[in-house]
Protein backbone atom coordinates (compact mmCIF):
# COMPACT_ATOMS: atom_id res chain seq x y z
CA UNK A 1 0.00 0.00 0.00
CA UNK A 2 1.50 3.30 -1.09
CA UNK A 3 1.73 5.91 1.83
CA UNK A 4 -0.48 8.84 2.00
CA UNK A 5 -0.78 11.96 0.10
CA UNK A 6 -0.80 9.74 -3.03
CA UNK A 7 -1.90 11.62 -6.23
CA UNK A 8 -4.25 8.94 -9.09
CA UNK A 9 -4.12 10.53 -12.42
CA UNK A 10 -7.42 8.35 -14.86
CA UNK A 11 -8.96 9.62 -18.21
CA UNK A 12 -11.84 7.81 -18.84
CA UNK A 13 -14.92 5.93 -17.02
CA UNK A 14 -13.79 2.73 -17.10
CA UNK A 15 -11.05 2.78 -15.21
CA UNK A 16 -12.64 4.06 -12.12
CA UNK A 17 -13.41 0.02 -10.73
CA UNK A 18 -9.47 0.44 -10.56
CA UNK A 19 -9.30 4.30 -8.76
CA UNK A 20 -12.16 2.42 -7.01
CA UNK A 21 -10.00 -0.47 -5.51
CA UNK A 22 -7.05 1.46 -5.15
CA UNK A 23 -9.31 4.36 -2.31
CA UNK A 24 -10.52 0.93 -0.35
CA UNK A 25 -7.24 0.29 0.01
CA UNK A 26 -5.79 3.63 1.08
CA UNK A 27 -8.86 4.19 3.14
CA UNK A 28 -11.19 1.20 4.01
CA UNK A 29 -10.47 1.75 7.52
CA UNK A 30 -11.62 5.39 7.69
CA UNK A 31 -15.34 5.83 7.37
CA UNK A 32 -15.38 9.48 6.66
CA UNK A 33 -14.62 10.66 3.15
CA UNK A 34 -14.14 13.90 2.33
CA UNK A 35 -14.75 14.28 -1.70
CA UNK A 36 -13.81 18.52 -2.71
CA UNK A 37 -12.97 19.42 -6.45
CA UNK A 38 -15.18 21.87 -9.16
CA UNK A 39 -18.81 21.78 -10.52
CA UNK A 40 -18.69 18.62 -12.89
CA UNK A 41 -15.11 17.75 -11.61
CA UNK A 42 -16.63 14.40 -11.19
CA UNK A 43 -17.29 13.79 -7.80
CA UNK A 44 -20.81 11.90 -7.67
CA UNK A 45 -19.36 9.90 -10.82
CA UNK A 46 -16.40 8.34 -8.32
CA UNK A 47 -18.86 8.14 -5.54
CA UNK A 48 -21.19 6.18 -7.80
CA UNK A 49 -18.39 3.96 -8.68
CA UNK A 50 -17.07 3.42 -5.01
CA UNK A 51 -20.89 2.56 -4.05
CA UNK A 52 -20.52 -0.20 -6.56
CA UNK A 53 -17.33 -1.74 -5.61
CA UNK A 54 -19.24 -1.83 -2.30
CA UNK A 55 -21.90 -3.66 -3.56
CA UNK A 56 -24.53 -1.26 -3.62
CA UNK A 57 -27.38 -2.34 -5.63
CA UNK A 58 -29.28 0.41 -6.00
CA UNK A 59 -29.22 3.73 -8.01
CA UNK A 60 -26.89 5.86 -6.32
CA UNK A 61 -27.34 9.87 -7.26
CA UNK A 62 -26.42 13.14 -5.75
CA UNK A 63 -28.78 14.17 -2.88
CA UNK A 64 -28.35 17.64 -3.92
CA UNK A 65 -31.37 18.61 -2.45
CA UNK A 66 -32.41 15.83 0.06
CA UNK A 67 -28.76 16.46 1.45
CA UNK A 68 -28.14 12.22 2.77
CA UNK A 69 -28.99 9.45 0.38
CA UNK A 70 -29.20 6.47 2.30
CA UNK A 71 -27.68 3.14 0.54
CA UNK A 72 -27.30 -0.71 1.26
CA UNK A 73 -23.90 -2.72 0.64
CA UNK A 74 -24.29 -6.39 1.48
CA UNK A 75 -26.73 -5.08 4.80
CA UNK A 76 -24.50 -2.39 5.47
CA UNK A 77 -25.42 1.42 5.33
CA UNK A 78 -23.68 3.89 3.24
CA UNK A 79 -24.09 7.76 3.23
CA UNK A 80 -23.80 9.73 0.63
CA UNK A 81 -23.73 13.89 1.29
CA UNK A 82 -24.16 17.07 -0.31
CA UNK A 83 -23.60 20.01 1.07
CA UNK A 84 -23.67 22.01 -1.55
CA UNK A 85 -27.12 23.83 -0.56
CA UNK A 86 -26.81 24.51 2.61
CA UNK A 87 -26.66 27.97 4.32
CA UNK A 88 -24.66 27.06 7.66
CA UNK A 89 -23.65 24.11 9.36
CA UNK A 90 -26.54 24.15 11.39
CA UNK A 91 -28.65 22.63 9.19
CA UNK A 92 -26.06 19.60 8.99
CA UNK A 93 -26.14 19.48 12.92
CA UNK A 94 -29.77 19.27 12.62
CA UNK A 95 -30.07 16.34 10.46
CA UNK A 96 -27.46 14.52 12.78
CA UNK A 97 -24.19 14.55 10.86
CA UNK A 98 -21.99 13.81 13.80
CA UNK A 99 -24.42 10.74 14.68
CA UNK A 100 -23.74 9.84 11.10
CA UNK A 101 -19.93 10.47 11.20
CA UNK A 102 -19.75 8.48 14.25
CA UNK A 103 -21.69 5.42 13.11
CA UNK A 104 -19.03 3.78 11.55
CA UNK A 105 -20.55 3.34 8.14
CA UNK A 106 -18.88 4.77 5.30
CA UNK A 107 -20.17 8.51 4.99
CA UNK A 108 -19.04 10.26 1.29
CA UNK A 109 -19.57 13.68 1.43
CA UNK A 110 -19.67 16.17 -1.18
CA UNK A 111 -19.02 19.78 -0.68
CA UNK A 112 -17.37 19.37 2.56
CA UNK A 113 -16.04 22.92 3.05
CA UNK A 114 -19.99 23.99 3.52
CA UNK A 115 -19.30 22.03 7.18
CA UNK A 116 -15.70 22.52 7.62
CA UNK A 117 -16.18 22.55 11.26
CA UNK A 118 -17.80 19.45 11.88
CA UNK A 119 -15.14 17.00 10.45
CA UNK A 120 -14.59 14.00 12.56
CA UNK A 121 -10.41 13.69 13.99
CA UNK A 122 -9.87 11.09 11.09
CA UNK A 123 -11.31 11.31 7.53
CA UNK A 124 -10.37 10.66 3.67
CA UNK A 125 -9.19 13.75 2.09
CA UNK A 126 -10.37 13.79 -1.92
CA UNK A 127 -9.32 16.62 -4.31
CA UNK A 128 -10.46 16.06 -7.56
CA UNK A 129 -9.93 18.00 -10.65
CA UNK A 130 -9.39 17.94 -14.10
CA UNK A 131 -6.73 19.09 -16.32
CA UNK A 132 -7.61 21.05 -19.75
CA UNK A 133 -7.20 17.43 -21.91
CA UNK A 134 -9.48 16.30 -19.33
CA UNK A 135 -7.54 13.82 -17.11
CA UNK A 136 -8.61 13.47 -13.84
CA UNK A 137 -6.75 14.28 -11.36
CA UNK A 138 -7.26 13.05 -7.68
CA UNK A 139 -5.17 13.84 -4.47
CA UNK A 140 -5.91 11.79 -1.29
CA UNK A 141 -5.00 12.31 1.99
CA UNK A 142 -5.64 11.08 5.53
CA UNK A 143 -6.41 13.37 8.67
Amino acid sequence: MKDLPVTIHFNTLDELEKVSSELFKLGKDTPVWLFEGHMGAGKTTLIKALCKYLGVGSNVHSPTFSLVNEYVAEGNPVYHFDFYRIKDETEALDMGIEEYFDSGAYCFVEWPGKIESLWPAAYLYLNLRADENGMRILEVAKA
